[in-house]
């Protein structure tokens, strides 16, 4: 998210005018605007870390020949 404080300033106005604009609560909403904005981006961060581990190749593990003692000697 290029900036931060602009998008939760943004979401709060949206969440205050959503509440019908009540006063002296600027504090709240920016609180709630900013945890929800966080964890959208916690959760947005583990989705793509699990389909990038998801996604990655496995590399084929070849089994190893090991000669007996009897085909060594």
């Amino acid at each position: 998210m290029p900036n931060l404080e602009e998008a939760i300033r943004e979401r709060a106005y949206h969440l205050w005018i959503t509440d019908g604009r009540p006063e002296g609560q600027a504090d709240i909403y920016w609180l709630s605007a900013q945890r929800e904005l966080l964890t959208a981006s916690v959760e947005g961060n583990a989705v793509a870390g699990v389909r990038a581990t998801a996604t990655k190749p496995k590399k084929a593990r070849l089994p190893r020949f090991r000669k007996s003692k009897a085909q060594a000697g």
